[in-house]
């Protein structure tokens, strides 16, 4: 049996919920970070949805990337089945992630990490709302882990001190700050 990789680009960059032997900063190609998923659960719930983040097609994801020691790569597996497929509204997939950190001959390092990205055909599947949408949404709604006001503005405080850029989600998080203020 072999490592696990992880990549996490929410809540598991912030709060991972299982062991690991070393992270990284990581780029993931060809899906970005989106506030796109309806939480009926953690964040919201059915009769008043959070949003919660996803992968969608396109672009790119900068995250961290988790190495979990083989002996524990089932347990972890488990683990992360248990936490972000609570209603099936993502994929698991075995993705190439570029991490931070450099070959012997000075190329960058690639990993097969596991990762969850947003099912479009799910009725969850928020797609892409505008900001305005986004704020009334986050304001009004909490699950099970709290408000979802708290998930946004820990992952846009971990982004900020990991310096990974994500104007999008910072446009957001002013936009909290500033209704919660007023």
């Amino acid at each position: 049996m072999r490592d696990l990789w992880v990549f996490g680009y929410g809540s598991l960059m912030w709060r991972p919920g299982f062991d690991f032997e070393e992270s990284y900063i990581g780029s993931l190609e060809g899906y970005h970070r989106a506030l796109c998923v309806y939480s009926h659960v953690y964040r919201g719930s059915p009769e008043n949805p959070g949003l919660v983040m996803g992968l969608s097609e396109g672009g790119s994801c900068q995250g961290m990337v988790f190495r979990v020691d083989a002996s524990q790569r089932e347990g972890v597996i488990d683990y992360l089945r248990a936490r972000e497929q609570v209603t099936s509204v993502y994929l698991e997939e075995f993705a190439p992630v570029e991490i931070a950190s450099i070959t012997m001959d000075g190329a960058p390092r690639k990993v097969e990490a596991v990762t969850y990205i947003a099912d479009t055909a799910h009725e969850q599947f928020a797609g892409k709302l505008s900001l305005e949408e986004q704020v009334e949404i986050v304001l009004k709604s909490r699950g099970e882990a709290g408000p979802n006001i708290d998930y946004v503005l820990n992952t846009v405080d971990h982004l900020k001190e990991i310096n990974i850029e994500d104007e999008a989600l910072y446009a957001l998080a002013d936009a909290l700050r500033l209704r919660v203020t007023q």
